[in-house]
């Protein structure tokens, strides 16, 4: 809702005031009912023990009972003065820390919706609930900065990646327009291959959209992972024996079933492989598996292709990323792949994550997906734990 949308005088007060004219109500609600209490109780109490042990029978005026109500209008008055003051003393500091909270708080927002998401709200210490909210706050704001950044990045890369195809394609132009060039079959041969790779570019980008819109909307039902293993590697394998790369896949028919959706987990697959044939000179291994956990199913696809520095691993998921760049660009590769696959396996509450022991010693991918109980038991359930089937 719109701040106009609100009544003129909905903030009229703030929460200082607000607190304070509350504890205020308190206190002269406590003050009335405990003068209202000693006036109706302590003369009467007083007269019957004076009946009782000074004067039986006696009745009226005592002095003894005026010098009570004297002392006792004396001493409550003064305890309850005290009581006022010190109560009042403690809601303005009260009052006071929670303004000061709420204050930051607003400033705070203010400021990372001008952008800066580096900006954190401090604890405001008034208890476990509001410490949550300076907790979440941060936490939002952490989340907006990566958010942040990797839009600014993927538009950097983007233009990173449409500068040579386009620079290429606008050099041979004013070539054939300068006569400088003809155009043979050599030319619109290298016209054609870089409007490919353009064409191929807005696919990707139009699949990563895709694929992480669908990672909200997963058409889950009970699936076999054993038979997408196997599908997946009978689409596969044709072009892994063109190229001279042996596809190997040991998945039993064994494995639990999961609450997942086949075709968004296949094009997990497909990713995976197609990087791993990408990546996997002719000679090498591919080798993909899956065994049974504890609580779902863990998929491995393993190559012995070119293998990966540590200092690459923490980034082979994000956007665009590539170890080597010039040599994706010849594979035809434009770094979105494996962000797929990780957009859609965390759309299934699992996760994904990348090994490798360096350059030339191949890398291991390892899928993490969960049983699932949307739907109570699966009708085939065998959750005993077998050893990994890769090897």
């Amino acid at each position: 809702m719109a701040p106009e949308s609100f009544p003129h005088n909905a903030s009229r007060f703030g929460i200082r005031t607000r607190l304070l004219a509350v504890n205020s109500v308190v206190i002269v609600a406590s003050f009335v009912t405990a003068t209202l209490v000693a006036v109706a109780v302590g003369p009467p109490m007083f007269q019957r023990l004076m009946d009782a042990a000074v004067q039986p029978g006696a009745s009226g005026d005592h002095p003894y009972q005026r010098a009570f109500e004297k002392a006792t209008a004396a001493s409550l008055g003064t305890a309850l003065l005290v009581s006022v003051v010190a109560a009042l003393a403690l809601s303005w500091y009260l009052s006071r820390r929670v303004y000061r909270s709420a204050t930051e708080l607003a400033h705070a927002a203010t400021v990372i919706a001008d952008g800066h998401y580096d900006f954190r709200v401090s604890a405001p210490r008034l208890g476990r609930e509001f410490d949550e909210i300076a907790v979440a706050f941060n936490t939002m704001a952490d989340s907006l900065g990566r958010v942040e950044h990797s839009r600014r990045q993927m538009l950097a890369d983007l233009a990173h990646e449409m500068r040579t195809p386009v620079a290429i394609v606008e050099a041979y132009l004013e070539a054939l327009e300068d006569g400088v060039k003809s155009l043979d079959d050599d030319a619109i041969a290298v016209l054609r291959d870089q409007s490919s790779r353009l064409t191929r570019l807005s696919k990707d980008v139009a699949a990563l959209s895709d694929a992480e819109h669908r990672a909200r909307t997963i058409d889950a039902r009970w699936t076999s992972i054993a038979h997408l293993v196997t599908t997946a590697t009978t689409v596969w394998e044709p072009r892994y024996r063109a190229k001279g790369v042996t596809l190997t896949s040991t998945a039993t028919t064994d494995l639990p079933d999961v609450w997942a959706d086949p075709e968004r987990l296949g094009q997990v697959l497909a990713n995976l492989l197609e990087n791993g044939l990408r990546h996997t000179p002719s000679g090498g291994t591919v080798l993909i598996g899956a065994r049974a956990t504890h609580d779902g199913v863990t998929v491995v696809v393993s190559d012995t292709g070119d293998g990966v520095l540590p200092e690459h691993l923490p980034h082979l998921f994000d956007r665009f990323y590539r170890v080597d760049a010039a040599r994706d660009r010849v594979h035809g590769g434009a770094g979105i792949g494996l962000a797929i696959a990780k957009a859609l396996v965390d759309g299934h509450g699992g996760s994904i994550k990348a090994d490798s022991q360096g350059l030339g010693q191949g890398t291991t991918f390892t899928v993490s997906l969960p049983r699932g109980v949307e739907s109570g038991p699966s009708p085939v359930a065998s959750l005993q734990d077998s050893t990994y089937l890769v090897g």
